[in-house]
């Protein structure tokens, strides 16, 4: 089968096997990074760790936009979109860091990726994006996976835990927020370097006034492995598999390109057991089933648009 076979109808173009692949490297770097993330606590409080996440990233979309002679300065309408993107993306990380620190690990994930929904909701209401029913089923079901996975044990839910879960919902959508930006501006038509970069370099002081207001310090030099891992987030998380991402949004259905991210949680999962040596639920097969089963559910095609080979009327934006 060609790399450009067309595997689901999006807005605009269909998404294509290399397009997926590039999709999943994403899901599986994102899936590691909350165990980097867990190693360098010990060493560096969670928002510092996102403040120099940021900053190590826009160091790496600067170089980017060089090599490919990208005018990150050219005024092109996109200014005010770029900044409300990058406060949106500022303050998602902020919710999910101090969410963190209230709920569990564990509920976190599940309640972070909401964003799938939310990003179906505006599609259909600001691109004309209509799921089916059986696509909403998917996505019904891909959640479902991910709950089933990671466990959502809790017997102890305070108003405390409660107000942590609503911190990563609202940080779920946030994320969802700043998709439909570059789907609805004119960042839709910028390059993806300066669609990131307004997000990467707005955070970075929104991000550094989180961690100085809640009194985040690092009291001593990092080892290797910690410098290591921050470079990791920084370098290849935000500064590349991100302007992947933002890519990838500027071309596919934002809907259909938001439900592989239920993977994330899944490879998290399987990292954390590989590791740190975390225990793996027997569920955790099945779970993989359910996301599986939901993505294909959700990129599966009607039968009449496959035989005419175009997209179907109510997928086209």
């Amino acid at each position: 089968m060609s790399s450009d076979s067309p595997i689901a109808y999006s807005s605009g173009r269909p998404m294509t096997l290399s397009a997926i692949a590039l999709m999943l490297l994403c899901c599986l770097s994102w899936g590691f990074n909350q165990i980097a993330v867990k190693l360098v606590l010990p060493e560096v409080p969670p928002l510092l760790q996102a403040t120099i996440r940021s900053s190590g990233a826009l160091v790496v979309i600067v170089l980017v936009a060089l090599s490919r002679r990208v005018d990150l300065f050219k005024r092109d309408g996109t200014l005010k979109a770029g900044l409300l993107a990058g406060v949106l993306f500022g303050l998602e990380f902020v919710l999910i860091y101090r969410g963190l620190l209230l709920t569990t690990a564990s509920r976190a994930v599940v309640f972070l990726y909401t964003a799938p929904f939310f990003v179906a909701l505006g599609s259909y209401r600001l691109l004309g994006e209509r799921l089916r029913k059986l696509q909403w089923a998917g996505l019904g079901l891909s959640f479902a996976g991910v709950a089933l996975a990671i466990g959502v044990p809790q017997p102890n839910v305070d108003r405390s835990v409660l107000l942590g879960d609503l911190m990563l919902v609202g940080g779920g959508a946030l994320w969802a927020a700043t998709t439909m930006i570059v789907k609805t501006t004119a960042l839709g038509r910028a390059p993806a370097e300066k669609g990131l970069g307004y997000q990467v370099a707005v955070s970075i002081p929104i991000l550094g006034a989180a961690a100085w207001l809640t009194g985040e310090t690092v009291p001593a030099m990092p080892g290797a492995l910690s410098l290591a891992l921050l470079a990791y987030q920084a370098f290849w998380v935000v500064g590349l598999t991100f302007l992947l991402w933002f890519s990838l949004v500027k071309t596919y259905s934002a809907s259909t390109l938001s439900s592989f991210t239920f993977i994330t949680p899944l490879f998290g999962v399987a990292a954390g057991y590989l590791v740190l040596h975390e225990p793996l639920s027997p569920a955790f097969g099945v779970a993989a089933l359910l996301v599986i089963a939901g993505l294909y559910l959700v990129n599966k095609p009607p039968r009449a648009s496959r035989r005419r080979g175009r997209p179907p009327p109510d997928l086209a934006a």
